[in-house]
């Protein structure tokens, strides 16, 4: 039985095939997922995951050298902001990205795979791009 948080096996076997600079986006419900791109959906309902606990959990086992955010998930409070932060006070995020919403949704388009979660909240989606443990 696996040590770390994450238990479902099409997640976890998806990071533990990324390579340095392959990208990981976690979504909200609403972001489109480009033709070609691999989707873990997870969704439930409207929430169930939230985005925090899925940015959370896939933090336990993905190491990050940087992350990519639309500019407008800044221009209002939200859960989502508010645990990205605190990652990135962390250290566990790197360095730091701002895309247009529209940037953002054209770099998914290069993404490894698009993680679907419950979440409601507009702009609610990270790319995290994959680092190297040594």
């Amino acid at each position: 039985m696996k040590k770390t948080p994450l238990l479902n096996i099409a997640l976890s076997r998806l990071i533990a095939s990324l390579g340095h600079g392959d990208i990981v986006v976690i979504a909200d419900a609403g972001l489109p997922v480009p033709k070609g791109v691999e989707l873990i959906d997870l969704a439930l309902t409207q929430g169930v995951p939230d985005f925090a606990s899925t940015l959370r959990t896939v933090l336990s086992e993905m190491q990050v050298q940087s992350h990519a955010l639309a500019h407008e998930l800044l221009q209002a409070p939200s859960p989502a902001l508010d645990s990205i932060e605190a990652h990135a006070r962390g250290a566990e995020l790197g360095s730091r990205r701002l895309l247009s919403h529209d940037a953002f949704k054209d770099l998914c388009q290069q993404a490894k795979v698009i993680v679907r979660t419950g979440e409601c909240r507009p702009y609610s989606n990270i790319a995290l791009f994959a680092g190297v443990t040594f």
